[in-house]
């Protein structure tokens, strides 16, 4: 017989399995949060709510008539001839910048990636319901699909409000990093556009740490306002007003200036 404070066998036996479950599940969650890479991934729920069955239809049939392909090198200029320039949004959420760029455009391409399903079905219904036919669309990772688009084929990317990860620890999980700068140093045409906007200054501070001694972008700020004024063409989404950062949304503009050299960008007034 076991001594008071000690454990009986059949509890010690229910201590290691509960042990085992917790690390089962452990692994799960683990498991579930990298990408095809065997990286963290970046974003935080895949999926929300359950989608209507408008939704699942848009999701099963214009969805795929969309995406991108499966494998291999891609082009934008073959995805969809003629068009006059290419651009990459990178986490378009509910989609309402992408689609009404797109609308306001039609003689462009816009490319979005976007892990969430509930946001990609509600960037479908934009599609359709404008009857959009200068968009394509995958549900994923970007991280697993920038290094298959070939050199210089976007003029401009679109990085807006993404994940900031506030935590210290987590800071490794925020999408720019050396590796998306080097994606987007290769993917971007020489003079093409970055546009990065964030509303948690220590992301701000993040971006600009990161791109400070990366001489293939140049930081077009010369004045406060570059950066504090939302620019012309920037639209304005529902989570942009729902003010959920501890700052004023910051727009954060970079020339790629691979192969193409600039003139030397003024003092930025901070």
């Amino acid at each position: 017989m076991c001594a008071p404070w000690l454990p009986s066998r059949t509890s010690r036996h229910t201590d290691v399995a509960r042990a085992g479950r917790e690390t089962i599940r452990y692994v799960v969650r683990m498991t579930d949060q990298l990408n095809a890479s065997g990286e963290f991934r970046l974003f935080g729920r895949a999926k929300g709510k359950p989608l209507s069955a408008r939704q699942q239809a848009l999701v099963d049939d214009l969805l795929p008539t969309l995406d991108l392909p499966p494998e291999g090198a891609i082009d934008p200029a073959r995805l969809a001839a003629g068009r006059a320039a290419h651009i990459l949004e990178i986490g378009f959420g509910s989609g309402e910048h992408l689609v009404a760029q797109a609308a306001a455009h039609p003689q462009l391409l816009y490319v979005g990636i976007e892990p969430f399903l509930n946001g990609v079905a509600k960037t479908l219904a934009g599609i359709d319901a404008g009857g959009l036919q200068n968009v394509r669309l995958h549900r994923g990772d970007a991280r697993d699909v920038l290094p298959r688009f070939v050199d210089g084929c976007f003029d401009r990317i679109f990085l807006l409000f993404p994940d900031p990860w506030h935590k210290k620890r987590h800071a490794k999980r925020r999408f720019i990093q050396q590796s998306s700068r080097d994606d987007f140093a290769r993917i971007l045409r020489p003079g093409g556009q970055l546009r990065i906007a964030t509303d948690v200054k220590s992301y701000a501070d993040h971006v600009m740490a990161e791109f400070a001694g990366d001489d293939r972008f140049e930081w077009t700020a010369n004045a406060a306002d570059d950066w504090r004024v939302p620019p012309p063409d920037h639209v304005r989404t529902r989570y942009e007003t729902k003010n959920l950062g501890d700052c004023a949304p910051v727009f954060m503009d970079f020339i790629c200036r691979r192969g193409a050299p600039l003139p030397s960008r003024a003092k930025a007034v901070i």
